[in-house]
């Protein structure tokens, strides 16, 4: 199984995906995902120019190898960009090898460790009734776990209220029901920390009130709050019983979190933005989180993640792999494989993509009474029609940022 031909290939039917294509000699096709929202073309780049031409006449059976030599060969380690086009060089691999020996990449992991994932959705709101009515659309769609993410009195747009409307005012377009944004700048967005923390209290108490103990809620910080405004949320949220609150305060400064678990024994999910196992030492050493949010697409593939879940086991930390729609169903698939084999999973992140997204990325997977389930399709399951992702070229798109009511540029 010699590489032949490695193929970067970019696509935006909903959104921006970049994909890894990797072909062998023997005819063996595996894709990854190397998506970075917002900056897409970086990772293009790296792929392209630095990472393809090494590809070429490597054995696509070693795995191991191939992500030891990416990472440690560059001599330059870590980071979004590089851990992305990794992770996307890795899912390729195990696609390959799976097809080669006939099995599901969860099969060469060790086999499944459930039946199924459980998942959760993201519902959302301005105002109450607004939020009340997402979750109930949620629930009508089989998800028996539901992130609440609400309008605050006073600001105008807000992190994960997709019914802020296709028009946020300046032309653009919201697409694939995520914040990113097709234009030439990133959207500004207004915030008001302790607007925020009068008001969030107030709609979690109203949404248990209004569908009872059972659901599991979740919650988004995308930290925006200082270690003191953390502790705060966290402890002011207990009566409500979140499953997880997620990115209370910026996961750079990991000592902080010791702050919000000395407040609260409200379970803390962290690492959206981390892109390696050593990111996470610390913090899992310390038992300072209970769930992993990275990506499998931005944190070095299936086989880093796997070493990531295999060390936060040792600690009773379980998974929560982040999957937004700006991760393709390449790396939603990966993350559903390595999910199924491990042990210590927790819950998965679940956001539906777009019709079009779905007929450029065939998939096998199976979505049945809150449960996902990646199929038994020999590889990840899902296959790249490159004609139709020919038919959508890639368009400048960024992430929205915030500044608060003085002007200052603030965590989005």
């Amino acid at each position: 199984m010699i590489i032949d031909k490695a193929e970067v290939i970019v696509t935006s039917p909903d959104r921006n995906f970049v994909t890894l294509r990797i072909t062998t000699d023997d005819g063996l096709v595996g894709i990854g995902d190397a998506t970075l929202n917002g900056r897409e073309l970086a990772v293009v780049a790296y792929l392209q120019e630095h990472v393809a031409p090494l590809l070429l006449g490597a054995d696509a059976s070693r795995i191991e190898d191939m992500w030891q030599f990416l990472y440690r060969g560059a001599y330059w380690r870590r980071g979004p960009v590089t851990m992305a086009a990794i992770a996307a060089v890795d899912m390729a691999l195990w696609d390959i090898k799976g097809k080669a020996a006939g099995m599901p990449v969860y099969q060469l992991l060790g086999g499944a460790s459930r039946d199924g994932l459980m998942a959760y959705g993201h519902a959302s709101g301005k105002e109450l009734p607004e939020i009340f009515d997402s979750i109930r659309a949620h629930q009508e769609k089989g998800f028996r776990s539901i992130r609440v993410q609400t309008g605050v009195p006073g600001l105008k747009a807000i992190y994960g209220i997709a019914s802020q409307g296709a028009d946020v005012g300046d032309g653009s377009v919201r697409y694939d029901h995520e914040p990113a944004r097709r234009g030439a700048r990133p959207t500004q967005e207004d915030w008001d920390t302790r607007a925020y923390l009068r008001h969030i209290p107030t709609v979690f108490e109203a949404v248990r009130n209004e569908f009872g103990p059972e659901l599991p809620l979740l919650h988004d910080g995308h930290h925006r709050m200082t270690p003191l405004q953390a502790a705060k949320l966290a402890k002011s949220l207990e009566p409500y019983d979140l499953f997880w609150l997620e990115d209370c305060t910026p996961a750079e400064n990991q000592e902080a979190l010791k702050l919000v678990r000395q407040a609260s024994t409200t379970p803390l999910a962290i690492g959206e933005i981390f892109n390696t196992y050593w990111d996470y030492k610390d913090i899992i050493a310390n038992q300072l989180i209970d769930y992993v949010r990275s990506a499998v697409t931005h944190t070095g593939g299936i086989s880093h993640m796997k070493k990531l879940m295999d060390y936060a086991a040792m600690f009773q930390i379980k998974s929560g792999f982040h999957g937004p729609t700006d991760v393709s169903p390449v790396g939603m698939a990966a993350a559903m494989h390595l999910g199924l084999a491990i042990h210590n999973f927790g819950i998965q992140e679940y956001m539906q993509h777009g019709e079009r997204t779905n007929q450029v990325f065939r998939q096998t997977f199976t979505w049945n009474d809150g449960y996902l389930h990646p199929g038994d399709e020999p590889g990840l399951g899902v296959t790249l029609d490159v004609d139709e992702a020919g038919k959508y070229p890639y368009e400048q798109a960024y992430l929205p940022f915030n500044r608060l009511a003085d002007g200052t540029v603030h965590d989005w």
